[in-house]
């Protein structure tokens, strides 16, 4: 009859689940978390013992990765302009309880980033203390405020000195050692704005994808080396970037820009670096979701991106203006 076959039907579809299909997905499972245990441990083995260097590491991101890759196992090398922000940090670092027990203690190193000729020798005095350099977290950066029309040559060319020659000095400075040992990792902090260009921000985006297009050409020259380049391209952060961010006459900016004080923590941040170098990836986009999809849109419908950042930037007048 139509009811027993129906109820013989019923039984082989639970027999089904219950010997191929729960089996299957608990497998499945199974598998996925053997998989991630791999990957931690396998990320944990190559970020234990190795020497980290770390430029801007005094404060916001800088300072987050220090403590991610110092509570990571890793030999930290902290580099910065401020030498008392530095020892401070070292300090704090040593104090703190982790439970990995890293006994290496952080070694700091004072240079302007700005200035290349201090780049070489910082690179010279790395090497010599330390051996070699494992990991290079090109982090220093500064930002910038102002209309193109008002802004002097001279406030361009800081902003690339520090955003993009700095890294670029340093980076060649460590390369050849790292070519030597064919081992390495170079991690380049760009930014969103490496990818897409706002209203007013000309020389930090023009720096960033000055950034972003070094690096890019870097990881294709150096990967018959075995060394490693990941580009993090972060959008907002919540840290001290605008506030120090230069003007088109050079002085501070000074003001906490809204999109900055509502963006990521620099915490969150550096987790992200973490695991991205601990994971080996090329690039990693860490933004919400309108930034991610101003980068698509820039890409596939240029017109349309145009045709908003030139109303943005007519808004923006305005307010300034009013």
């Amino acid at each position: 009859s139509c009811g027993s076959r129906k109820a013989v039907q019923k039984g082989k579809l639970m027999d089904f689940t219950s010997t191929v299909i729960v089996p299957l997905l608990f497998g499945s499972l199974g598998i996925f978390a053997l998989f991630r245990l791999l990957q931690w441990m396998r990320m944990r083995a190559y970020l234990q013992q190795a020497v980290v260097v770390i430029t801007g590491a005094t404060s916001g991101l800088g300072k987050e990765c220090a403590k991610a890759f110092h509570a990571a196992g890793s030999k930290v090398v902290l580099c910065g302009r401020d030498s008392e922000k530095l020892k401070e940090l070292v300090q704090e670092l040593c104090t703190v309880k982790n439970h990995r027990k890293n006994t290496h203690e952080p070694h700091p190193v004072v240079f302007d980033l700005s200035d290349t000729k201090t780049v070489v020798n910082a690179a010279e005095e790395i090497l010599k203390a330390l051996g070699h350099v494992d990991i290079l977290i090109n982090n220093a950066g500064i930002s910038f405020r102002g209309t193109i029309v008002d802004t002097g040559l001279d406030v361009d060319k800081k902003v690339m000195e520090t955003n993009y020659f700095g890294p670029v000095a340093l980076t060649k400075a460590l390369l050849p050692s790292m070519i030597k040992r064919r081992q390495g990792h170079i991690v380049a902090i760009s930014s969103v704005q490496g990818k897409i260009s706002i209203p007013f921000r000309s020389a930090y985006a023009a720096s960033k994808h000055a950034t972003q297009a070094f690096f890019d050409c870097l990881r294709a020259e150096v990967e018959q080396y075995d060394i490693e380049v990941t580009v993090v391209s972060p959008g907002y952060i919540q840290t001290n970037l605008s506030l120090n961010a230069v003007t088109a006459d050079g002085s501070r900016y000074g003001v906490m820009d809204k999109t900055t004080a509502e963006g990521q923590t620099a915490a969150e941040v550096a987790q992200v670096v973490l695991n991205a170098v601990g994971q080996k990836k090329k690039e990693v986009l860490v933004a919400g979701l309108t930034p991610c999809l101003a980068v698509y849109l820039r890409n596939l419908c240029p017109r349309l991106f145009f045709t908003l950042m030139a109303s943005r930037a007519k808004k923006e007048t305005k307010v300034k203006g009013s």
